[in-house]
């Protein structure tokens, strides 16, 4: 008998419970998966790379508790390192395919790494993470216009990056 696959909103709910209280997490992971939805819908994304896309980026920060509990922060590369087995513990019971997850865990486990971007998911979660995270921490234009550069790779990122922050 086949499971039901999770909704990507019952996902949001079950990712707003584990992050419980904890503000700054949920508003981080909704605003990165506001833009990640935007852009891979703008740039066409096929259903099931979109869903992909949905997933990991709803649960990219999975670690950051962890990360912060163990090292007293949530740097990017502990998260990267720490993640593989939260996100299979927390798709473990979402009806998810091994393939789906396994993707995930690839995106989640490289979400602060923008090189080898082997996909349009690993992409737009780049690209979305970053708005997100040029926001909070107030990033110069300089830094943001060469990330444009450097690292974004969709119309639609590139385009909402620069209006964004009015550049």
């Amino acid at each position: 008998m086949m499971m039901d696959i999770i909704s990507v909103s019952e996902l949001i709910e079950k990712m707003i419970r584990f992050f419980s209280g904890n503000l700054r997490d949920i508003n981080h992971f909704m605003a990165v998966w506001s833009y990640a939805k935007i852009i891979g819908e703008l740039e066409h994304l096929d259903s099931e790379t979109q869903f992909i896309l949905e997933v990991a980026v709803v649960i990219h920060d999975i670690a950051c508790p962890l990360c912060r509990q163990k090292y007293g922060n949530a740097d990017g590369k502990n998260q990267e390192k720490e993640s593989e087995p939260l996100v299979r513990e927390f798709l473990a019971d979402t009806g998810l395919e091994d393939g789906q997850i396994d993707r995930v865990v690839f995106l989640v486990s490289h979400h602060h790494t923008v090189t080898g971007i082997d996909g349009m998911d690993y992409q737009i979660l780049i690209e979305a993470d970053y708005i997100v995270n040029a926001m909070e921490n107030l990033y110069s234009s300089e830094n943001i216009e060469n990330f444009i550069d450097q690292v974004m790779r969709t119309e639609s990122g590139k385009r909402i990056t620069r209006v964004t922050f009015g550049l």
